[in-house]
């Protein structure tokens, strides 16, 4: 009798093949790569491995197409590659301030320099105050860039707008024409300062002003003249020095005023300076100003003296320094307490300023 075969019956122990979801196809390619990685002890990281890798995974390029474009789409953004390196930039800025806002400057440097990576630091924060001591910063926004800017084709055109301490660099604004936002400190009297009216006034004009510039004149005979002959005492005016060096007599000048004050006749002889600009602007030497002094009664061998000992020539540069520091690159600048004008300024604009501070 033949047996009855039972194989049939029996439950069989072969895996049974079932389809794999998108997701575990992904994952088992990636653990596949990451596997072949590890073989080839790492031979392929950062070739082809690591592209393929990342485009499995949606996320990158590989080295063959970023070697035939420099420009590429991902995640709805446009990729450009720069042969510049990145260059990271620290923003001194207050946000307590909207005229600091370094938005539209930033913007602007990135049209220049389009790796730059910004970074905004609080005046107030330890690190803005660090900042702001070891480049001597007196106005914001101020912008400090790493020592990757010495790599830029920006640089090397432009090296003489920034200052370097240690492996930073600060940039002169005023010098690129980017605006003050606020100033930190104001330009104070110092001892030796050419000063009308009372030093101890409320209110403080600080001028820097240059006797040949045409503006300059402008802005003594309709705005600070008049302001001498109506506040007096009330205020304190001072006149600090920023000769041009377009102005062949601007150096002159300014150690003529200086001469003059030294007898008490400033205001006189800065009057007879700017009513007399074109004059003597077209002269050479310091004869001119020599006449000038006789003119108004100076002790003429005192003067003469000074100017030809040229006894105040280190003044008339730390003015222009002090200026400089302060952002003001160009003339008229003037400051009514810590209110800053650049240019000429109407009398009843300039008044109403003098005003309010005299009203606090």
């Amino acid at each position: 009798m033949e047996m009855e075969d039972k194989k049939s019956d029996i439950p069989s122990k072969e895996p049974v093949e079932r389809e794999l979801s998108p997701e575990e196809v992904k994952e088992k390619k990636i653990k596949n790569l990451v596997s072949l990685s590890i073989l080839l002890g790492g031979l392929l990281v950062g070739s082809l491995f690591v592209d393929v890798a990342q485009m499995v995974r949606g996320g990158g390029f590989s080295q063959k197409i970023l070697n035939k474009s420099d420009v590429f789409n991902l995640n709805g953004k446009t990729w450009v590659a720069y042969d510049e390196p990145m260059v990271r930039i620290q923003v001194l800025t207050d946000d307590t301030c909207e005229k600091c806002a370094p938005d539209e400057a930033i913007v602007g440097l990135k049209r220049e320099m389009p790796t730059i990576v910004s970074e905004k630091v609080d005046v107030s924060s330890e690190a803005g105050k660090k900042l702001m001591e070891k480049f001597n910063i007196r106005t914001i926004p101020a912008f400090i860039f790493s020592k990757d800017i010495e790599e830029t084709a920006l640089f090397a055109q432009a090296q003489s707008v920034f200052e370097q301490k240690d492996n930073q660099y600060l940039l002169d604004s005023a010098a690129v024409g980017l605006p003050v936002g606020k100033y930190t400190e104001t330009p104070t009297i110092d001892e030796g300062d050419i000063v009308v009216g009372s030093r101890d006034a409320k209110v403080k004009v600080i001028e820097y002003s240059d006797f040949q510039c045409p503006y300059c004149k402008q802005m003594h005979e309709s705005v600070i003249s008049p302001m001498l002959k109506e506040y007096g005492d009330k205020i304190a005016y001072v006149y600090k020095h920023l000769p041009l060096n377009f102005h062949a007599q601007a150096q002159n000048s300014a150690l003529a005023s200086e001469c003059a004050n030294e007898q008490g006749k400033f205001v006189a002889y800065a009057d007879k300076l700017f009513a007399e600009q074109a004059q003597w602007g077209a002269t050479q030497g310091t004869q001119s100003f020599k006449n000038y002094a006789r003119q108004l009664g100076l002790n003429a061998s005192q003067f003469n003296q000074c100017m030809d000992s040229n006894k105040y020539g280190d003044k008339i540069e730390a003015d222009a320094q002090e200026a400089q520091s302060f952002g003001v690159s160009g003339t008229p600048g003037t400051f009514v307490n810590d209110q800053f004008n650049g240019g000429v300024v109407p009398y009843e604009s300039f008044k109403a300023s003098i005003d309010a501070e005299l009203a606090k």
